[in-house]
């Protein structure tokens, strides 16, 4: 049985299939609404039901809390319907054109950029292009019927080659194929892009937070603005473990030297004695928060692992961030 869902306040309708999330479904019928890892995990899907009832589906208690759910709130993601709806959320107009494909390709080159950190650059048919917002991702598509996600750092303008930024997860059975039997000229096939996590058009100063491998959407999307001479105020969080996590430092210490509006802040979390760090310590978002007394006037976009995401939205939204300013990929690492 299909049911009809308005979104509000566009006054927006579509169709949902018994099964389909809404999310899904609002996608199948040419409708952006925000998400991230697709899987309950990240709650950037997050909107409100103002009228109908729904199955609420299976996800993360840290993504949906009991709170929550009392103000109507529900994953799109994982939410079914079961009944019409009317459901509160802001829809995301650039991301819409874009369309999504299916497309096999071919491993041009990878390079070790740390002892768990492969980037791969993915070569694609003579005749085909990955039209994508900087910060997109895409899924490679397994032979077993699963899906794993990684951020593009290329920008939309070098999309020639699609670079990714894989770390290793230990027992991961994707990841140990790259760190293992992938080699140049394999052939893959990949579904993008995907997410809703990229810059929008504003005049905000903006702060990037990053941890590991998050720096990749952000690499994408600072390219991408550095290349239009988007003037804006950017500062960029990279936080850590260790010196040899930050894998591609050279390349935001360059881009401060050569843009007077943009601030590069590596953070280290657990450095050694012997590293000799001379720069900040702790947990990345905290660095942010020694740096800013007020974010009402900033737009924040924060990607890592689950938890530095919470924290980050939590936090800062303390600190006077508006909620409709603060962006996020999270990292579900499967």
């Amino acid at each position: 049985m299909s049911h009809q869902v308005t979104i509000q306040p566009s006054g927006h309708e579509f169709t949902v299939n018994a099964g389909d999330t809404l999310l899904a479904a609002a996608l199948n019928a040419g409708f952006s609404l925000p998400y991230g890892c697709r899987n309950g995990a990240c709650g950037a899907c997050k909107g409100k039901v103002l009228c109908g009832e729904v199955d609420f589906g299976v996800y993360q208690d840290s993504a949906l809390s009991p709170e929550d759910k009392a103000k109507g709130m529900v994953l799109f993601c994982c939410a079914t319907a079961k009944s019409d709806l009317s459901i509160e959320v802001k829809e995301v107009g650039a991301a819409k054109d874009v369309p999504v494909k299916t497309l096999p390709c071919r491993v041009e080159r990878m390079e070790k950029l740390a002892d768990d950190v492969m980037a791969i650059w993915l070569k694609l048919p003579a005749n085909e292009r990955l039209q994508f917002l900087p910060g997109q991702y895409l899924d490679f598509l397994l032979k077993d019927g699963k899906r794993r996600s990684f951020s593009l750092a290329n920008s939309p303008e070098e999309d020639g080659l699609l670079e990714l930024h894989i770390r290793h997860v230990p027992g991961g059975q994707f990841t140990g194929q790259v760190f293992g039997a992938m080699k140049a000229k394999d052939i893959l096939r990949i579904n993008g892009p995907h997410g809703t996590f990229f810059l929008r058009d504003s005049d905000k100063p903006v702060i990037f937070v990053a941890g590991g491998t998050g720096f990749a959407p952000i690499k994408s999307m600072l390219a991408h603005a550095f290349h239009h001479e988007i003037d804006r105020q950017f500062v960029f969080y990279w936080g850590a473990r260790g010196p040899r996590d930050l894998y591609q430092p050279d390349l935001p210490a360059r881009w401060q030297q050569e843009h007077a509006r943009f601030d590069f802040i590596p953070v280290l979390s657990q450095p050694r004695p012997e590293d000799h760090w001379p720069g900040r310590t702790g947990h990345v978002h905290e660095a942010v928060l020694a740096d800013f007394a007020d974010l009402c006037g900033h737009e924040v976009y924060v990607c890592g692992a689950p938890p530095m995401v919470q924290a980050a939205r939590r936090d800062f939204l303390a600190r006077g961030l508006p909620e409709d300013a603060f962006f996020s990929d999270a990292f579900d690492y499967q």
